[in-house]
């Protein structure tokens, strides 16, 4: 099975024959003798999609191009010093189809068709949030209430007629949902509410770090696929950003992000002292992102037993299959339903 690299230092990763080195450091300029082809800077932190490389690791680290993930099509994903994605390097697709592209994007172009995607992401969420709280309220916490006023909110899904106001509905949802995190969480620390650009406490900036990481592996499963990340239904499609893989990330971050954060701060295995805070915001330190890293990449490796395949997936898998589903849908093969928290 191929393997994720998350780099955690300061240096340059460079090529030589089939073999990528990592060399820590920041004044480490190979010499013209050295026949190396510098593949990409590495500033600060960066997740090269399990080995963790740090600055104590080794002078050069080896990393095998045919051991990495996605083989010799490697897409990479760049956070900055403060655990913020910055972008992705995304090489030329492997598969394209120009049917499939062309009918991404009537699908994009006709509102009816757009909007019958876009309220799946969102019902796809809001689902598996519901699924997340009856867990939780299982477990001894009352939650009741709050379970009914997402459901209800789940009813409107499907009467809105525009993309902003299907924005608006999944919004009320979210806030709905956060609420209900101070009692899921244990301890002292407390959402209050969702802030993002920056995020002002812990919880608020592990939330922003684990959706940034659901976001890369959504993009990194899309690449696999036919289907082109530009073009998306529910997020607009901009400049800078593979709009698709927001989309498609929508319906995962229940199971990854959120069951991720409860279980860290439930087993105490982040604390306040794995952030830190500089000019009114909050952000992971290295040692926290290292935690966070580990247990998300854990719970990638996680498989269940698939119920309309009838064999075991792991995870990620569980994003390629969801991207085909949405293949099938814009083909007119299959209508596309959003995957769904089963267990």
């Amino acid at each position: 099975m191929k393997r994720n690299y998350y780099i955690f230092s300061s240096g340059r990763l460079v090529r030589k024959n089939n073999t990528l080195y990592f060399e820590a450091g920041e004044n480490n300029v190979p010499s013209e003798s050295d026949e190396e082809d510098v593949i990409m800077p590495a500033d600060s932190d960066e997740s090269d999609e399990n080995d963790y490389v740090t600055p104590a690791s080794l002078a050069r680290k080896p990393v095998p191009v045919d051991d990495v993930e996605s083989a010799k099509q490697i897409t990479a994903h760049f956070f900055n010093y403060y655990g913020f994605y910055t972008g992705s390097f995304y090489p030329k697709e492997p598969y394209i189809s120009g049917n499939l592209l062309v009918h991404q994007v009537q699908n994009y172009l006709n509102h009816e068709m757009r909007m019958k995607i876009a309220r799946q992401f969102v019902k796809g969420a809001a689902d598996n949030i519901i699924m997340n709280l009856q867990y939780y309220n299982s477990r001894e916490h009352d939650l009741e209430d709050s379970i009914l006023r997402i459901k209800r909110l789940t009813k409107e899904i499907g009467s809105v007629n525009e993309i902003n106001a299907l924005m608006g509905v999944e919004g009320n949802i979210h806030d709905e949902y956060y609420k209900t995190w101070n009692t899921i969480i244990k301890g002292d620390l407390k959402i209050f509410k969702r802030v993002k650009r920056p995020p002002d406490n812990p919880i608020n900036a592990l939330i922003s770090f684990l959706n940034s990481m659901v976001y890369t592996i959504v993009l990194s499963e899309i690449y696999k696929t036919q289907l082109n990340p530009l073009i998306s239904f529910l997020h607009e499609p901009g400049e800078r950003r593979f709009s698709l893989a927001l989309d498609i990330a929508e319906v995962f971050k229940p199971l990854f992000s959120d069951r991720i954060i409860f279980s860290l701060f439930n087993k105490n295995q982040l604390q306040e002292k794995h952030f830190t805070k500089e000019l009114n915001f909050c952000h992971l330190n290295e040692e926290g992102r290292k935690i966070a890293v580990r247990e998300f990449d854990e719970k990638l490796k996680t498989t269940i037993k698939h119920r309309t395949l009838n064999k075991s997936v792991n995870y990620r898998q569980l994003i390629r299959l969801e991207c085909y589903k949405l293949v099938k849908h814009l083909l007119a093969d299959k209508e596309y339903k959003p995957f769904k928290i089963w267990w």
